[in-house]
């Protein structure tokens, strides 16, 4: 029997004392009640839209571009590049 560390997720052996992965024990975090029926996998009745609006919120990412400031320095570097590629 597989259980789960409620505290990170990861499996447990049925005989450990502490999560491999996080060190949780049952004075940290997980008893004998955390336990895995199957491998975790959504089933095809998972919506994985309503998911991301629930975890994240209906809004959609704001996409910013290139800062004005990284365009005002990579004008300049290509001007220097220039200016010592045609006096020299």
């Amino acid at each position: 029997m597989i259980r789960e560390c409620p505290n990170c997720g990861a499996e447990v052996p049925a005989r450990a004392k502490a999560c491999p992965e996080c060190g949780s024990c049952e004075e940290t975090g997980w008893s004998e009640r955390a336990e895995l029926d199957g491998p975790g996998i959504p089933d095809d009745e998972f919506n994985y839209d309503e998911f991301v609006r629930r975890e994240f919120g209906s809004q959609r990412p704001v996409t910013r571009g290139i800062s004005p400031f990284w365009w005002v320095v990579a004008i300049l570097v290509l001007a220097a590049f220039l200016y010592t590629l045609l006096h020299h």
